[in-house]
């Protein structure tokens, strides 16, 4: 199976309407400084911020009210906040994207990231048009990971999965051909729109599959699909 990094060193390539649409966002971010700046930037690049906050119980509070399609989150809230806003919000609202932003952290707080449901993640020095094509990618459906942590992250992931017995038990779950199919897609950096390409199916499809994995091996987001991917290794040759 081929290996994602190759696959994640820029957010995919979007559709013409992908990139005019005003994607409403929600910003967390303790620093009204920066807040604000940030802001200021999303609104001039066409994006739509509908609400702000400084913490994620304040945040929490406000995002029933004004329904955005997409949070932006600072990953250095402190005492890991961040990671517990993601679960609690996702839980409530499983449609809704998270994208964490901030400098490069331990890779135990990426996992914890992941695991939580986070969709995406922006390193803050990040130019301002990746900033805004991560944005709009993870409003699109795609997984956003920054290309330094791609092998990294992905062999952690699995570690961590070993160290917690859940590999046996993830090996046990039965997949059909197809959902296979997918799995190794998602791996490869695919989003919904290239699977579809590759195999031949509607998105619509390819949006079923993935929903069935996810339910199947309890899993939260497509970076988790690819990391079990991972872990498992290639499938092995049919007989006969």
């Amino acid at each position: 199976m081929k290996r994602a990094a190759a696959k994640r060193r820029a957010p995919p390539k979007l559709t013409p309407s992908a990139l005019t649409r005003p994607v409403p966002v929600f910003l967390i971010e303790d620093n009204r400084l920066l807040r604000d700046g940030l802001s200021a930037m999303l609104s001039a690049q066409g994006l739509r911020v509908v609400a702000t906050a400084r913490s994620g119980q304040e945040a929490l509070r406000e995002v029933a009210r004004v329904k955005p399609q997409l949070v932006l989150l600072d990953s250095a809230l402190g005492d890991r906040e961040g990671a517990r806003f993601v679960q609690e919000v996702r839980q409530t609202f499983p449609d809704l994207k998270v994208i964490v932003m901030g400098l490069l952290p331990a890779h135990d707080d990426f996992v914890e990231f992941i695991k939580a449901g986070v969709s995406g993640f922006i390193l803050k020095d990040a130019t301002i048009e990746m900033f805004v094509d991560t944005i709009r990618a993870v409003a699109d459906g795609v997984s956003v990971l920054p290309s330094l942590l791609t092998t990294t992250l992905f062999s952690h992931v699995a570690a961590q999965a070993r160290a917690h017995g859940k590999r046996g038990a993830k090996s046990a779950v039965r997949m059909t051909a197809r959902e296979r199919q997918v799995i190794e897609a998602i791996a490869d950096g695919l989003g919904n729109k290239e699977i579809a390409e590759r195999l031949h199916i509607a998105t619509y499809t390819v949006k079923s599959h993935v929903h069935n994995i996810l339910e199947k091996l309890a899993l939260h987001t497509r970076l988790e699909v690819a990391a079990f991917a991972h872990e498992q290794g290639p499938e092995p040759a049919p007989s006969g």
